[in-house]
């Protein structure tokens, strides 16, 4: 075969090889993304074939429920606390893990085994352990203690728990990644000129984590605003709605309330949200990075 003709094939093997994605990703994203901004404009309820066109109606209504806007705020709420709690631990057993002599891949095996488990099947599990386990600790110790999930004031944090316990495996994997591909001669050379251990993770390790840090927050921002699965399979939004988060009240008003228009206005502000939070934090953690 000669090069013209290795050429061509080549370009046509690279050419159908992102052709093939580029479909994929204009038929299940970019079309979806389109038709549920067009059908917020519209007052269809899922099953219709007929709906109207209703303008920014609507988002008008958001603007005025007063549900919408409290949920809003729990799930930024959640959504901060998320990031908050991922990151330090995270961060505080990627050094611890980075330090380990022995066993290293057993030790990294046991932090990321929570990561392979589906998040609906980890918050049954520990929704039994919930209700079974803590009241039956309780009366071993001779304490009347119950479930968080029960409480409307602590069933955000027993939601958030979950969460973390799963969503920290590979933020801490990604972590360890970054660092070991530190240079350990920056680490000798501060040792030499009497850095301190604190020195050398203010002035080093974190400068060169800044964009992995930042990675994973964007992620875990993300994945806090978005959150669905463990609300739902946990509380089902209760007790008293003290878990009904942005996500979980869009599903409530697509497929509970027959309402789809409303929720995929709903969806459309919960896009913008997270577009403008994820640049913000992005310009800010670009700050520190190292050049």
């Amino acid at each position: 075969m000669d090069k013209k003709k290795r050429f061509t094939l080549d370009k046509m093997t690279f050419l159908l090889f992102t052709i093939i994605p580029l479909v994929l990703y204009t038929f299940f994203y970019i079309i979806s993304v389109v038709s549920g901004m067009y059908y917020s404009l519209t007052d269809w309820n899922g099953l219709n074939p007929t709906y109207n066109f209703v303008g920014i109606s609507n988002y008008i209504a958001l603007s005025k429920n007063i549900f919408m806007w409290r949920s809003l705020g729990r799930t930024l709420l959640y959504a901060l606390m998320l990031v908050v709690c991922i990151t330090i631990l995270s961060l505080i057993i990627a050094l611890v893990l980075n330090s380990v002599k022995r066993f290293k891949v057993f030790t990294k095996s046991v932090f990321f085994f929570p990561a392979m488990l589906g998040s609906v099947a980890v918050a049954l599990i520990w929704d039994q352990m919930f209700y079974q386990l803590i009241p039956a600790l309780g009366r071993m110790v001779g304490l009347n203690l119950q479930t968080p999930l029960a409480g409307s004031k602590t069933a955000i944090y027993g939601v958030l728990f979950v969460n973390v316990w799963q969503a920290v495996a590979m933020p801490t994997i990604i972590l360890l990644a970054g660092l070991q591909s530190i240079p350990e001669d920056l680490f000798e050379s501060a040792m030499i000129d009497g850095a301190s251990r604190w020195q050398s993770f203010r002035y080093i390790t974190l400068p060169f984590l800044v964009p992995t840090l930042t990675v994973n927050m964007v992620l875990n921002l993300k994945a806090g605003i978005t959150t669905f699965d463990y609300a739902f399979a946990l509380t089902g939004g209760g007790p008293n709605r003290a878990t009904e988060f942005i996500g979980l009240m869009i599903y409530n008003d697509g497929f509970k309330d027959s309402n789809f228009a409303a929720a995929n206005a709903k969806a459309v502000v919960l896009a913008l949200i997270i577009a403008i939070l994820s640049f913000v934090q992005i310009k800010q953690s670009q700050k520190h990075e190292i050049n």
